[in-house]
């Protein structure tokens, strides 16, 4: 694997506690990592756009950090925090290469929704993905996102995070270790 592109999670920017966690702790490991904005947080907006312009935003990044790396796409792996993570996975699914998706607190459903899963798009992926979210997310509990996952086609690796929400509050160091573990095992 030749690196390593996050995203962040809705409302919030490349600076995410979590997303900087991974990134050093991947950095120190000799991943290189690409931490990127969505394109209504650069234009100062708070409100993201549409998964289209979010899908496309994340190929263009993908794909121009795999041309400065001088590898193609699929040896690079992406994912990242929330909706970053979705994104990405939604990305993938329409055929972006990877070698990895990294989720950390996939937004299975919104909170108190169960019956609105955002999976219709797990059975197009066929890479190796990790899940990492906390014991008491309420976009999705172990179980329900157990269950989710066995549409994926690649290796799935769920970690859970014993208490943690899905902001996973004071967990961005096992966050980084999870992925850390995980990405020098791929």
């Amino acid at each position: 694997m030749a690196g390593l592109v996050l995203t962040p999670g809705a409302s919030a920017t490349r600076e995410q506690a979590a997303l900087v966690a991974v990134d050093e702790a991947v950095s120190a490991g000799g991943i290189v990592v690409e931490r990127i904005d969505f394109p209504y947080v650069l234009a100062g907006r708070r409100a993201p756009d549409r998964p289209p312009v979010l899908i496309r935003h994340v190929v263009e990044a993908v794909t121009g950090f795999a041309a400065s790396q001088g590898v193609e796409p699929d040896r690079v792996a992406l994912g990242g925090r929330s909706m970053g993570g979705r994104i990405c996975s939604m990305a993938v699914a329409e055929g972006l290469p990877a070698a990895g998706l990294v989720l950390v607190s996939y937004p299975l459903h919104p909170p108190g929704k169960p019956e609105k899963l955002r999976t219709e798009h797990f059975p197009a992926l066929s890479i190796p993905c990790l899940f990492v979210s906390g014991s008491r997310d309420a976009f999705g509990t172990p179980e329900e996102l157990e269950e989710a996952v066995g549409a994926i086609g690649g290796p799935v690796t769920l970690v859970r995070l014993e208490g943690g929400d899905h902001g996973l509050r004071g967990k961005d160091t096992l966050v980084a270790e999870a992925v850390g573990t995980w990405l020098a095992a791929l």
